[in-house]
């Protein structure tokens, strides 16, 4: 047994002695107060308390994720192929086009490149 499987199961446990008699046995790792599957509205309403108490508001929803995972992973350089590949896409233009956002702005990484060139380090 992991240290996960003793975490979660001690909080089954508890789950299943507070719903009593309504409790369902789904034998599921994330389900809902009483055993079931959770459905996308419980999945919703439990990651915005999450978020909520983070300090980062209310409105953010469990898809936002997979559009920061894939921008977070592309800004770091994995190739959109492998993305696409972690993320169970069919296809690399679909992560590309739909779920890539640039992190930093073209702009700024260009004043980067101009500030390595001509900074004050490569001046005569």
């Amino acid at each position: 047994m992991t240290c996960t499987d003793e975490v979660f199961g001690r909080g089954k446990a508890a789950q299943r002695l507070k719903a009593g008699e309504v409790w369902q046995d789904n034998g599921l790792v994330f389900c809902s107060t009483t055993g079931r599957p959770l459905d996308a509205a419980n999945v919703r309403r439990a990651f915005r308390l999450i978020t909520k108490k983070a300090g980062i508001g209310e409105t953010w929803s469990p898809r936002e994720l997979r559009h920061s995972f894939v921008s977070i992973m592309s800004d770091s350089g994995l190739p959109i192929e492998a993305i696409a590949d972690l993320c169970g896409h069919s296809s690399p233009a679909v992560t590309g086009e739909v779920y890539r956002h640039q992190l930093r702005p073209v702009v700024t990484k260009g004043a980067e490149v101009v500030d390595a060139v001509f900074g004050p380090s490569k001046s005569a």
